[in-house]
């Protein structure tokens, strides 16, 4: 499959932004209080309410809750028998993530397992994945994250049938199908979740809007994600107003947006999925490794790094923007999984494109190689499935 990298301005660190008027001691005593009260409400939650959202009388849920096993909570250590593919003989990557086609030096950010402390990850089988969705369809939606998890689970899958017949759509909502099971991967690209609309005043971010949620409907699996887009600048940002309620601002904090937005997506989820015909699933926030004091290295940056973080406590913290997902999450009345990947992908500093992939604009510190941290994602996708 031929496939364009569609967010090429990712590859630049993009400092939280506050709006104009934040500069003010009314604008800063606000959003004081507003992640005052994303903390306080993050400390109460049980461990189980962090993970498993309205989905109490599970047994997985359960297990969570009593200390049995936690997924998200581990370290890195090294294997010989991974990766999980090779990367030469998926057909499907996109060239932004390639790094071994486009001449990365080192293969050892490949030799990575993610070990959860207190139980074994599930291995991957690619043959269980198509029994068990045979005939149905699977959709990502989001940005490019989303595409990055999308190529990684089409290549896992691939590994354990290569003969098999596959049939890819490349254009407007992608999609890879195997077609000796009738399995659908699609992916639809909408970085915001809510609707970016022209209009006559110009381009506008609609935080209360999400017409683009009709085309989500239908599917047996839904995997959300959103962030990164929330903080561009400039000409790589893709609206010139953002519209809350009946009010039109020239900016925002983003991170206020954010919610906004985010708590538009929950209210759809609410009123369209049926549980017992869908899954869904939130993939956690994504961090980028642009600013090496954020893993106790301040003249770093992800390039050139080849080793994961092994420290007990990564010196940044948890991101404001998981704070705000946790949030709008415990307030969603149907079930919804998160995959909570914040951590462990902070820790793979050693990761990334780099300068290492196709179409890059300068040194790609977002996005991750493939084969590499997003297989992870999908085995903790794959256990959270069938266990």
């Amino acid at each position: 499959m031929s496939a364009h990298f569609s967010d090429n301005f990712l590859f630049t660190p993009c400092p939280f932004l506050q709006s104009s008027g934040s500069k003010s001691k009314m604008g800063f005593l606000f959003k004081a209080m507003f992640l005052s009260l994303f903390v306080f409400s993050h400390s109460q939650q049980t461990k189980a309410e962090h993970y498993y959202y309205n989905n109490g009388s599970s047994s997985r849920a359960r297990q969570l809750a009593s200390g049995r096993c936690n997924f998200f909570q581990g370290k890195w250590v090294y294997d010989t028998s991974y990766p999980l593919y090779d990367s030469s003989k998926c057909p499907f990557i996109d060239p932004g993530f390639d790094c071994q086609k486009y001449r990365r030096p080192d293969k050892l950010y490949q030799k990575y397992k993610w070990q959860p402390f207190s139980c074994d990850l599930p291995r991957f089988n690619g043959l269980n994945f198509l029994e068990r969705w045979r005939g149905k369809k699977i959709m990502f939606v989001g940005d490019s994250l989303s595409l990055n998890m999308w190529q990684s689970l089409t290549c896992m899958i691939h590994a354990w049938v290569p003969n098999s017949k596959t049939r890819v759509i490349s254009r407007g909502i992608r999609s890879v199908t195997f077609e000796d099971y009738g399995m659908t991967l699609l992916l639809y690209r909408t970085p915001y979740l809510v609707d970016v609309v022209n209009e006559k005043v110009g381009r506008v971010l609609k935080l209360d809007s999400i017409r683009s949620g009709d085309g989500w409907k239908g599917m047996d699996m839904l995997i959300f994600n959103s962030w990164h887009w929330w903080t561009h600048t400039g000409s790589s940002q893709p609206w010139d107003y953002i519209q809350d309620r009946s009010t039109l601002h020239k900016d925002m904090n983003r991170l206020i947006a954010y919610y906004k937005g985010l708590t538009t997506w929950g209210r759809w989820v609410n009123l369209n999925v049926d549980p017992s015909k869908t899954k869904v699933f939130f993939q956690g926030i994504s961090p980028t490794h642009y600013i090496g004091r954020e893993w106790g290295e301040p003249s770093k940056t992800c390039n050139s790094e080849t080793q994961p973080f092994f420290g007990t406590r990564y010196p940044a913290g948890i991101p404001e923007a998981a704070i705000v997902v946790n949030k709008v999450l415990s307030r969603i009345k149907k079930p919804v999984y998160l995959l909570d990947v914040t951590t462990l992908s902070q820790y793979r500093k050693d990761a990334h494109p780099t300068y290492y992939g196709a179409d890059h604009t300068g040194l790609d510190c977002s996005h991750w190689c493939l084969p590499g941290l997003p297989d992870t994602w999908n085995q903790l996708l794959y256990a959270a499935l069938v266990t």
